[in-house]
Formats: structure tokens, sequence, C-alpha cells
């Protein structure tokens, strides 16, 4: 019962990523690419009917959480607690920024909310690409000083970063070398993945620059993630062992390889959506290959006094697993039609929404 529930949890967040990276990715394009006021209108015509419906993922998500697994839910909140108060923060500006633009037509007015849109997407991204850093690198459960625990086994706190910005520090930060890495992997991907949407869902001038900047930014995207494959075994001492015990699990990384290889074509292309399809792919494979490294682990230990957080040590009683299935599949069933009709409706190009426009 565990195990169903933490495929549910991870194919929750993957769609969350996809659907709600693109529009992280359009506002890293129109931080750096919406010179013209043409080509903005064309960016937030492309994500404005879905935004607001692709962050309902994020929540769905939590509530998840909250009720398989309560045990990682109460870790992770409190340990997590300033950077989650950032985030919340980081949506907030991004969705005014998009609803507020437009109620007054006056150019500093909109320039400070194109940015407050921009600077929060770019933000958010590198901020989601962190939080799996943290993830894979683990934290100090129990806050572990000197070899004593100071707190109980699932309990950590961690500032933004520490004074060696190191990944093998005992006092953990946030932000070190290593999940800075993954945050500036989210950041190109996202931006690759929000201008594949941009070229999807709308016939903008902007979009031929738009496939020169996915083949250029793939290239940075192909080195960061070679480096950082190539460093993996610093923080994990046997990080492929998963695949080697499960060959069957290779399909992620496979999959990730040919999104990765196939946004190189992206000029090519004579089909719009299939740029944005190797950029999914590319994500899919991703995510699916580092939770599949570290399984059953869902939050490491990096201390050898408390055991790693697991999807056995932490989830719910089973019976009110058991029970919950039969929630899920009513909320399932509806959230499948309510995304159904809405993508239905709004299928096609968007040129001519005029989403944010009083």
């Amino acid at each position: 019962m565990e195990l169903f529930w933490y495929i549910v949890l991870m194919t929750m967040l993957v769609i969350y990523v996809i659907l709600d990276g693109y529009d992280f990715g359009a506002g890293i394009i129109h931080l750096f690419f919406g010179k013209k006021e043409k080509d903005k209108k064309a960016i937030t015509n492309a994500i404005g009917p879905f935004w607001d419906a692709n962050e309902v993922w994020l929540i769905a998500s939590g509530g998840v959480l909250f009720f398989a697994f309560p045990t990682l839910y109460a870790s992770a909140f409190s340990g997590f607690y300033l950077p989650l108060m950032m985030i919340l923060w980081l949506l907030i500006f991004r969705a005014i920024g998009l609803e507020l633009r437009g109620q007054i037509h006056n150019r500093m007015w909109e320039a400070i909310w194109d940015k407050a849109f921009g600077i929060s997407s770019l933000l958010l991204a590198l901020f989601f690409g962190v939080a799996l850093g943290n993830v894979v690198r683990g934290v100090n459960l129990g806050n572990v000083v000197d070899g004593v625990s100071t707190h109980e086994a699932h309990y950590f706190f961690l500032p933004l970063w520490n004074p060696s910005f190191s990944p093998h520090a005992e006092e953990l930060g946030v932000i070190d070398w290593f999940t800075l890495l993954l945050g500036v992997i989210s950041v190109v991907a996202l931006a690759i993945h929000g201008a594949n949407w941009i070229v999807f869902k709308t016939n903008s001038d902007i979009n031929d620059k738009l496939k020169s900047v996915v083949f250029n930014l793939n290239i940075v995207l192909v080195v960061l993630v070679v480096i950082s494959l190539a460093i993996w075994h610093i923080i994990d001492s046997e990080p492929m062992l998963n695949f080697i015990n499960q060959p069957w699990l290779c399909i992620f990384p496979i999959i990730m390889v040919v999104g990765l290889f196939g946004l190189f074509k992206v000029k090519t292309f004579k089909k719009h959506g299939l740029g944005f399809l190797c950029s999914s792919l590319f994500l899919f494979g991703g995510l699916a290959s580092t939770v599949a490294s570290i399984f059953p682990k869902v939050l490491p230990s990096t201390n050898t006094i408390n055991p790693d957080l697991t999807l056995y040590n932490v989830a719910a009683h089973e019976y009110g697993l058991s029970v919950g299935i039969y929630w899920f599949a009513i909320a399932a069933v509806l959230v499948a039609i309510y995304m159904f009709i809405q993508y239905k409706v709004f299928s096609g190009k968007m040129d001519d929404v005029g989403y944010g426009e009083h």
C-alpha cells in the first residue's frame, strides 16, 4: 500500500513539474527575451489560461503527502521552513505579476510587474532544483552534533547555507555547491521547456529566435548534466546501485537521454509540439531516474546515528491508506475530466487570447 501511494505522489509531482514547469520557463523567457510588447503578450497568452490550474497539482501533491506520509510531511515542512516560505512568496509575486500588469497602462507599472513575474519564475525554478538536490544529498536528521542526536530522529532544520558551502559539512545548509548545481540545471531545463511551450502555443515572431535559444541552452544543459553525473558519486558512494540490481529502471535514464538529444532537432521539427514533447521526456526521465536512484529512501540521513526516512517508515497506517484509495479514485476522475476540458477548450494557438488585458 505504501508503494502505491508513493507512486501516486511521485506521479503527481512529475505532472506538476511538467505543467507548471513550462509556466516557470515562460517567465524566464519573458525576463530575458521579452523585449517587445508583442513578444511579452505572446508569452503571457501562451500560459494565461493554464498557469493557475497547473499550480493545483502542487497543492494536491501536498495533500497526498500529508495524508499518506505524515512523518515526511512534518519533517520536511519544519526542516525546510525558510525556503518554503520563500517559495510561497515567490508564487504569490509571480501570480500577481501576471494579474496586475494589465490593470494600469503605465510603463513603470508594467515594468515592475514584468520583473516580478520574470524574477519570481527564475527563482522558483532555482529553488525547486535546489530542493531536489537536498533530497538527493540528504539532511542531518536528528540534528546530530559531535555524534549526539540533539532532536528526535526525523527532525532537522537547515539554514539557507553554511559557511563552508559544502554538501559534506556536519551542519548543512539548503544551498551548497551541489544543490546549487541542480538548481542551475533546473533553471536551464525549464527555460527550454517554457520556450518550447511558447513555440507550441503561439505563432509569434519570437518563435524562430526561441528555437535557437532552445538549441543553445540544450548544449549548456548537456554539459551540466554530464558534470552532475560525474560528481554524483561524491554525494552518494553507490549512485547506480538500484539500476544495477534492477536493470529495468534504466528505462528512465534512456527516456531522459532521448528527450535531451531530441531537443537538438528542434529547429527541424515540422510539428511545433515535438519540442515540448522532448523537453517533457527529459524532465520525466530525469526526475524518475533521480527517484529510482535513492529508492526506497525519501529523505536520506547524512549521519550514521539516525536512519534514512523511507516510504515504509514515514507512511500512515495501512487502514487509512486503504480507505483513501476510494476517495483518490473519485478525485482522479474529476481532475482528468477537468484537465481534458480545459486543454480541449484552449487547444491550438493562443495568439488571440489577450490574457491580462483590461
